[in-house]
């Protein structure tokens, strides 16, 4: 809660020099971003719950591989895509060259494909990227809605689409709402792709008042109107949903997906296959060849990019470890403290130490500097002088991704401990143990598994992160991701591919591990 204490105040006490400039950017900036959160919820929405819907209601030959498949663009962070996207389409790239020499035209000025910087591209990148969040929610509800209340619309006279619309999408909306603030989220988290298309957004502002101006106050002020939006969306769509009930019959029977074969079951792998193509295939496949040729060419990877590899793995290791150990704490405490004193409190406290998922880095970022300079000006006093360790350190990134990634280590480690009976650890302490033993020989080999799922989705995570890295990071010192953005921003796309292909390729990791236990799942319920 600090830094969004830190923030209110910092906003809220400024003084209203800065109002000038706020007067000029704020409108335009709040007008994109709510235009391209609209956007991008309207795209990811008709491409997760149409594909959602799609391997679940039909089946067809490739089925299998496609709802797994479709996952993958999770891998691909935005800023990739983005970087990926305008170096191929552009005038002279290797797309339009083609097409002007298929053509019969000479140069640019005779033909060129319009420009995506701008923002209908915007949402065309976040959305073909942030599409599998509805899917992985959507396609859940869908395996698990029962079969029994689309025969009974059936048998009343509904058609097959009216079934569609007033059965099965009611039933999952709050997955959809859930898929759909996560998307949404990560779209406001977003700096690097809406920076290089030329979006001038809520994050783009806080981030330029910032490092061109260093107006903590705009920052901070630009901050808060950002988490004013954030909780708008948030209340508007459970007002939506607040009147609304559920009921679940007995023995539910899934739904058995229709058969399709011939021309029908090629059109339903081809739509299939178009988000997968777009959203990972095309741009990963470019940045490969890309990259390739640039170690083939006797170019190598130069010392600063292995410099920022090493960066990268040294401070995503060193996040994993802290916020594991942050979310299993505090996870642990909820599971022991039991009695009715502290049981309301405790399991208040992990609420909100998991909102910090849903606060955009730059946010973040820009609420942690008051904490930190009283810190270190407490520090100063103690030590007779002027204290520097936490400003500009690595301390200080892997706090920001500890707050950023805890709810990743304490929603699944609470899962993990749910599956663990209350009566083991009473006949451990009966027996003589200590807490701190039942921890030890008890949870933590009973939690291995959704401890080691965390940690990978924490270091991946950490390696992505791009905007309170920005901000944050020390001085001459660049991760994968800050050296890409780096690369992008001065148009330099040279060495930019080999970074984009690291990080991608950490990306797999977790959406193989997601693909994996996502796919088993299905076909248990199948």
């Amino acid at each position: 809660m600090a830094p969004l204490l830190a923030l209110g105040w910092h906003a809220l006490g400024s003084d209203l020099s800065h109002w000038r400039y706020l007067a000029g950017t704020m409108p335009a900036a709040l007008r994109n971003t709510m235009a391209l959160l609209a956007g991008v919820g309207l795209l990811v929405s008709l491409l997760g719950a149409g594909s959602a819907w799609l391997v679940t209601a039909y089946d067809f030959r490739g089925r299998t591989i496609l709802s797994w498949a479709l996952l993958l663009p999770l891998a691909v962070p935005t800023y990739i895509m983005a970087y990926a996207y305008l170096d191929a389409l552009h005038p002279i790239g290797p797309v339009q060259s083609t097409l002007r020499g298929w053509l019969g035209y000479a140069s640019p000025r005779e033909f060129r494909l319009p420009d995506i910087r701008n923002m209908t591209g915007a949402v065309f990148v976040l959305g073909f990227v942030l599409y599998p969040y509805v899917y992985l929610t959507m396609r859940s509800m869908f395996l698990t809605q029962s079969a029994n209340l689309l025969e009974a619309a059936r048998i009343l006279g509904a058609h097959k689409p009216e079934v569609f619309w007033r059965v099965v999408l009611p039933l999952a909306r709050p997955a959809w709402a859930i898929g759909l603030s996560l998307a949404l989220l990560e779209a406001l988290n977003d700096i690097g792709a809406s920076e290089f298309l030329g979006v001038q957004t809520l994050t783009v502002s806080v981030y330029t008042s910032w490092t061109t101006r260093s107006d903590l106050g705009a920052a901070a002020q630009i901050a808060l109107t950002m988490l004013v939006v954030i909780v708008g969306l948030l209340l508007m769509e459970r007002k939506g949903r607040a009147r609304q009930r559920f009921a679940n019959t007995q023995r539910m029977q899934p739904m058995r997906p229709r058969v399709l074969r011939g021309l029908p079951a090629a059109i339903a792998l081809m739509l299939g296959l178009l988000p997968i193509l777009v959203g990972f295939a095309c741009p990963v496949a470019y940045l490969s060849i890309e990259a390739v040729q640039r170690l083939n060419g006797g170019q190598g990877v130069s010392n600063a990019l292995t410099r920022s590899l090493s960066n990268t793995v040294l401070l995503a290791l060193l996040a994993t470890v802290v916020t594991l150990a942050a979310g299993l704490m505090v996870a642990w405490a909820t599971r022991t403290l039991r009695e009715a004193a502290w049981r309301q409190p405790v399991r208040s406290i992990a609420r909100v130490a998991s909102l910090g998922y849903a606060v955009p880095g730059t946010v973040l970022a820009i609420g942690l500097f008051t904490p930190v300079m009283l810190i270190e000006k407490a520090l100063g006093e103690l030590m007779g002088g002027r204290s520097l360790f936490l400003m500009g350190s690595v301390g200080l990134l892997v706090s920001a991704y500890a707050i950023r990634f805890l709810a990743i280590p304490i929603g699944a480690v609470e899962a993990g401990l749910t599956r663990v009976p209350v009566s083991i650890e009473y006949a451990a302490r009966t027996l003589g143990a200590r807490p701190a033993h039942v921890l030890r020989r008890i949870h933590l080999p009973l939690l291995r598994p959704a401890l080691v799922a965390s940690a990978l989705l924490i270091f991946v995570e950490a390696m992505k992160e791009l905007p309170a890295t920005l901000l944050l990071r020390p001085l001459d010192f660049d991760t994968l991701a800050t050296w890409l953005y780096a690369e992008a921003s001065r148009g330099s796309y040279e060495e930019g591919a080999v970074a984009a292909v690291a990080i991608v390729l950490a990306g797999l990791l977790p959406v193989v591990l997601l693909a994996r236990t996502d796919l088993s799942y299905g076909h248990r319920k199948q």
